[in-house]
């Protein structure tokens, strides 16, 4: 993702300087070979982000911060940011660090700065759709948001890939979901309440369900403006029922067992085992019902596939290319306002739609009955 970003940035109208920290010296080996052909100047540094003074070394002089790291990284960087004057996105994922962020926001609006946490795809580009339409049509009986991130070949039993962190895969499947029905904010257990959905050939009927953290701060913006709320991931048919299955077993746990940590192994064994060289697709739904006595709604959906000329992959590109939206916007000036702000409250939604269109993104609006 980090990579993905770099390379839009690294190609955009206005930005000198693009550098990449990383605390792998392979990884910054592989994006400067992958961002070689810019006509930015390129730079990388060898950072662990638990080293504050030398995060706040390689941060400083620059404009924005992009995070694209795991999200138990994101409150330190948030302090970090506000420390050295410099702006921040990044790719969220969690609601209770989002949470602490947010805590942060008189800091970091009193340092001139500006924060916006959850700039990927969920949260991100599918609850900036939701909350447009919202924008648009005012007050709405509902709204269904539905994404997944899906192999293009799935293999069984799991028929699925990784294609993004497994600390934030593993994160979603644990975690409580959070819902508004009849307009009350409720937590819903995840890899529950799973339901069908089709899409267009080769994918057919696939499964929705609960899972963490797709709307993060969408339900507390959309409080009081939408009756019912809520987020599910699409897979493959059986993959509820597999994951249900190992969270009641106790391979989430993070209580040792006979020395190891289940969900740490869990991870690994996940990622060994799901790491393929497998393309990837990315599939989006979001309905808006405005009228609870009609069936009659508007969707946006994004189907979307691996670059073969760039290599990025779906899902880097549906998450790396809104973070990048949002950095290019803190670093032309484009967001005043400071502090730490939901990415759906502090710009004008039909831009931010727009600007992740024009990266090729295939955002389709419809209205269905």
């Amino acid at each position: 993702m980090g990579r993905a970003a770099a390379w839009d940035l690294a190609r955009r109208e206005g930005v000198e300087t693009v550098a990449l920290a990383d605390r792998e010296p392979a990884a910054l080996a592989l994006a400067r070979a992958e961002l070689g052909r810019a006509r930015t100047r390129v730079e990388t540094h060898p950072v662990n982000l638990e080293d504050e003074l030398k995060l706040d070394a390689v941060l400083e002089g620059f404009d924005v911060a992009l995070s694209a790291a795991d999200y138990r990284y994101n409150e330190g960087l948030t302090r970090a940011a506000i420390r050295t004057g410099v702006h921040l996105c990044d790719l969220g994922g969690n609601p209770a660090v989002v949470a602490r962020q947010l805590a942060l926001s008189p800091e970091a609006e009193r340092a001139g700065v500006t924060v916006v946490p959850d700039c990927g795809l969920a949260p991100g580009l599918a609850c900036w759709l939701a909350a447009w339409g919202v924008e648009r049509l005012g007050q709405v009986h509902a709204v269904h948001i539905r994404v997944g991130g899906l192999p293009a070949h799935p293999k069984p039993p799991l028929n699925y890939k990784i294609v993004f962190s497994v600390r934030g895969l593993t994160n979603e499947y644990i975690e409580p979901a959070l819902v508004l029905r009849d307009g009350k904010l409720l937590e819903v257990p995840s890899l529950t309440e799973p339901e069908p959905i089709e899409f267009a050939a080769p994918f057919g009927r696939l499964e929705a369900f609960h899972t963490a953290g797709g709307l993060s701060t969408l339900v507390n913006t959309l409080r009081g403006k939408v009756r019912h709320l809520d987020y599910k991931t699409i897979r493959y048919p059986g993959h509820c029922a597999a994951f249900q299955a190992m969270a009641k077993v106790g391979f989430f746990s993070e209580e040792q067992v006979g020395g190891v940590v289940p969900r740490e192994l869990t991870e690994r064994l996940l990622e060994r085992a799901l790491t393929d060289g497998d393309t990837d697709v990315v599939l989006v739904r979001v309905e808006i019902q405005p009228d609870s006595e009609s069936s009659r709604r508007l969707v946006f959906e994004v189907v979307d596939h691996h670059d073969a000329e760039t290599g990025h992959s779906a899902m880097a590109r549906t998450t790396a290319y809104p973070v990048a939206v949002v950095a290019h916007c803190l670093g032309s000036g484009v967001i005043k306002r400071h502090g730490v702000l939901p990415a759906e409250t502090c710009f004008p939604l039909a831009d931010l739609v727009q600007a992740v269109r024009e990266r090729g993104i295939d955002i389709r609006e419809s209205w269905k009955d």
